[in-house]
């Protein structure tokens, strides 16, 4: 384990205004999202699409490194150049998922637990020496009638700590989400306390495993009420609730934080980390940063719907998604530069 590598690395994800592109979606969601567009849900179109993500011109001015998935660390561009050259060509640090997905917990109906750890040294060595620099594990935490449970959130805890321990000592920076989801009716405050005993709890179990904060990412959600929760935030209110939480629970010694997006729309999820960084940016030890998937690539997606002759505008169209998160970065996002 080289420790400043880490910790390089670590500064570099979340340096410069830039963040994270989360282009890691399992073959099974990706078909999903194709299929809701009439897109062929083969090898072929996956590859054709992020092609046109890791191809799009100037990406690396926003972007500083890309969460790949294993099918999509193996590709290659038509030419024969590797995705993870054209990544690194552009100044993006090539970063991998390495979960296995969310499975039902034993004896605890409506929550999971995130599967992989088995055999994991082994897939990390081998990302290592493909070129990978940093890895993610997902954890996923609902709220409901009496959940989520105590046991529930210290289990995946655990399974996140053990994830960061093993990239560690592989050479890699753990990016490590425990997500409490949008889905439900909770209000703003449930989030709020959900969200605060998970990190709570994952700091005491990174620090059990004795995993470095400053060689680490920490990949949260924003505190939110549920989708369908009667009473919505504002921006401001967001904004405010989620810093404050953060505070309480993150070590300062943690480089960076990058939100998910979690289904939030491209906008909001633009505005509200404008809003954090434009309030809180100068008082806090950690950059706030973004690691987005579908506030990124949806109308990029959108506008490609598996044709060729349409990858120039869905290039355009994933270039200005990625702009306006850095903008946000700097405090410097508004809502008309979504007309531009």
């Amino acid at each position: 384990m080289n420790l400043q590598n880490l910790t390089d690395t670590a500064k570099a994800l979340v340096a410069d205004g830039k963040g994270l592109l989360a282009m890691d979606e399992s073959n099974p969601t990706c078909n999903k999202r194709f299929a809701k567009l009439g897109i062929p849900q083969t090898v072929d179109a996956r590859h054709a699409y992020r092609e046109m993500i890791v191809t799009t011109p100037g990406l690396g001015e926003c972007i500083s490194g890309a969460i790949l998935y294993d099918e999509t660390i193996r590709q290659q561009k038509k030419d024969g150049t590797p995705f993870l050259k054209v990544l690194t060509d552009a100044g993006i640090i090539p970063g991998i998922k390495v979960d296995a997905g969310a499975r039902d917990l034993a004896a605890h109906p409506g929550e999971k637990i995130t599967e992989g750890l088995d055999g994991l040294r082994d897939r990390l060595a081998e990302y290592f020496q493909m070129g990978a620099r940093f890895a993610k594990w997902r954890a996923v935490i609902a709220i409901g009638d009496d959940i989520p449970s105590r046991s529930c959130i210290e289990a995946n805890a655990h399974a996140l700590a053990r994830y960061a321990a093993l990239c560690q000592e592989a050479g890699l920076v753990p990016v490590v989400e425990p997500e409490v989801l949008m889905d439900g009716d909770h209000t703003l405050e449930q989030c709020r306390a959900a969200t605060e005993e998970v990190l709570r709890t994952v700091f005491i179990q990174l620090n059990s495993q004795r995993v470095m904060l400053e060689g680490m990412i920490l990949k949260p959600n924003m505190v939110l009420p549920g989708l369908i929760c009667p009473t919505q935030a504002s921006v401001d209110e967001v904004a405010n609730i989620t810093v404050k939480s953060l505070w309480r629970t993150v070590p300062a010694a943690v480089p960076g934080i990058a939100f998910l997006s979690g289904g939030q729309s491209a906008e909001l999820a633009s505005a509200r980390l404008n809003t954090m960084n434009l309030r809180f940016k100068s008082k806090l030890p950690w950059a706030l940063a973004f690691s987005f998937a579908r506030a990124i690539q949806q109308p990029a997606l959108e506008i490609w719907q598996g044709k060729e002759a349409n990858v120039p505008a869905a290039q355009q169209a994933l270039l200005h998604r990625a702009r306006c998160n850095r903008a946000a970065r700097r405090g410097e996002y508004t809502a008309a530069m979504e007309r531009t």
